[in-house]
């Protein structure tokens, strides 16, 4: 059994509360929009860490992230993009299980046509009324599952 780890939309902001939720992570996965290169030193410590860069990764530090990248966790196969609305591959057919992203700050978990789609929502400063989550992903042989984890938000921040 692997457990991953999945935040987004940090937008320079690791929270406690986030860190405590990827601990015992066996890996993580940054969706984008991470803000700050320290945000991933930070979470390579807790876990082997998988990014992409998102639409507001600027400056040298982001220039050496992906768009996307695509991972095996075991049996199954692992697609990361921060705008889903940019993907350009049929996960189906590309023989991808799981297609994680990040952008809309709206944490969902969603199967379509024997692909799950994760988006963990935003870890970072909370926008309008969305909520503040990271995601976990569950990978048994070949079966997945995932689930949002809601995070408490301070109300001195």
């Amino acid at each position: 059994m692997y457990r991953i780890g999945l935040i987004s939309d940090t937008h320079g902001l690791l929270r406690p509360e986030a860190r405590e939720a990827l601990a015992g992570s066996d890996r993580i996965i940054h969706a984008g929009d991470i803000g700050a290169p320290a945000i991933l030193d930070t979470l390579a410590r807790i876990a082997p860490l998988t990014v992409v860069r998102g639409n507001n990764d600027r400056g040298d530090w982001a220039c050496g992230l992906r768009e996307t990248e695509t991972l095996r966790v075991g049996d199954v196969a692992i697609h990361v993009i921060h705008d889903l609305a940019d993907l350009a591959l049929d996960p189906a057919v590309a023989g991808v299980r799981v297609v994680v992203s990040g952008h809309s700050h709206k944490p969902r978990v969603e199967g379509r046509d024997g692909v799950l789609y994760v988006n963990p929502g935003s870890a970072g400063p909370r926008r309008f009324t969305l909520p503040v989550a990271v995601a976990e992903l569950v990978i048994e042989g070949d079966e997945v599952s995932a689930r949002i984890v809601g995070l408490p938000i301070p109300t001195t921040r």
